[in-house]
């Protein structure tokens, strides 16, 4: 079986290091890059693309929800948030989730590193469940490429 591969997409230096050193820990995992905003992970994924994405929410250019959105519409693949935005009950928890995450990852505002280190097991299994993950393009994002249109082509002219 070969590893599962990862691209990491996180503004922080870091959370990208730690990440990688947590999921190369596991010899079923191999992280195949990392990235500091969207637009360097859709170069990424022109190139090679990963089994499984880590996605932060929180990122310069473009925030992460937008991406999901742009990926699950053109490319659906396994995408899991991490970030500290997507604590339970938050709209960005629901918004990932709606957009086609299979998965979220809370991280703390303080202290990502040391908690990440600690969830090392946590982080690696949901890696590898998003990996076995069915993932369709949603209904929404498939009618978002379909032509809109106008009132007069769905209702029968006034009488």
């Amino acid at each position: 079986m070969s590893a599962i591969r990862v691209l990491i997409v996180d503004a922080s230096p870091v959370t990208r290091q730690t990440l990688t050193a947590i999921l190369t820990s596991d010899p079923e995992i191999e992280v195949t890059g990392a990235a500091a905003d969207p637009y360097i992970a859709a170069r990424h994924i022109q190139k090679e693309v990963p089994d499984v994405i880590i996605l932060d929410v929180d990122m310069p250019r473009m925030d992460g929800i937008t991406f999901l959105r742009k990926l699950m519409a053109q490319r659906p693949l396994p995408v899991v948030m991490c970030s500290s935005m997507v604590d339970g009950g938050s709209q960005t928890l629901v918004d990932a989730l709606d957009a086609g995450a299979v998965d979220v990852i809370l991280k703390p505002e303080v202290g990502s590193r040391e908690f990440l280190l600690e969830s090392q097991v946590r982080v690696c299994d949901v890696v590898k469940a998003a990996a076995v993950a069915r993932i369709r393009r949603s209904p929404r994002s498939a009618q978002a490429h379909q032509p809109k249109l106008t009132a007069d082509a769905i209702l029968p002219p006034p009488m």
